[in-house]
């Protein structure tokens, strides 16, 4: 479990085939405090700590993950958005998140709104009606709240969010692009009411 708090910038400084895709990634932390087996969320997404080094961890990702997650965030050099999981007493700075990807966003407009940096994202047709202005979403594992949801002919959505110098120069959100790909995971609350509404439907037929 995490907040969406990010607590480091990774770098991937090495990928290998085995099976499944090990990478290893360049970190910030103490890795001293970090046992094997540890969750780490990266760039949203959860993964397991299968290797220590002095100042990096690797992990294992699965085909699964790889397919589910923004193309191209496994390759060597890239930066990751870094979140430790939450210990009990933990101060909750952002909102619930699993660390579990939802789907892949687009980002489709980036411009200066003050000091901040306005962003939209267009989220797939089945994420949608998860999405409501002023809810929460993890974007590439960051804690955000939706500004505007505008609804697209094609069942996307496009959602804009504020995004203060602070966050830009502590995540990756201020090296962006337009058509960068960013992992999403809906809110938790939005995602059991969206169950509870399908069957729901499904009673009524």
């Amino acid at each position: 479990m995490f907040t969406g708090i990010i607590t480091d910038v990774g770098t991937i400084s090495a990928t290998e085939m085995r099976g499944d895709l090990h990478v290893r990634i360049a970190c910030g932390y103490d890795t001293g405090t970090i046992d094997i087996g540890a969750s780490i969320a990266c760039s949203g997404a959860c993964m397991t700590v299968v290797e220590l080094g002095p100042d990096w961890f690797a992990v294992d990702i699965s085909h699964e993950s790889v397919s589910r997650t923004a193309p191209g965030r496994w390759e060597t050099g890239r930066k990751l958005n870094l979140e430790r999981s939450l210990k009990v007493g933990d101060e909750l700075g952002g909102h619930i998140v699993t660390g579990h990807v939802d789907g892949v966003g687009t980002i489709v407009s980036i411009a200066a709104e003050g000091d901040s940096t306005r962003l939209e994202i267009r989220a797939p047709a089945e994420l949608a009606p998860y999405l409501a202005a002023k809810g929460s979403i993890a974007v590439d594992g960051i804690s955000l709240t939706v500004n505007s949801v505008t609804d697209q002919p094609d069942g996307s959505t496009v959602f804009g969010l504020n995004i203060i110098p602070h966050t830009a120069a502590v995540t990756t959100l201020g090296t962006m692009a337009v058509h960068d790909g960013v992992n999403l995971e809906i809110d938790v609350l939005a995602r059991y009411l969206g169950r509870m509404e399908q069957l729901r439907s499904l009673t009524k037929r």
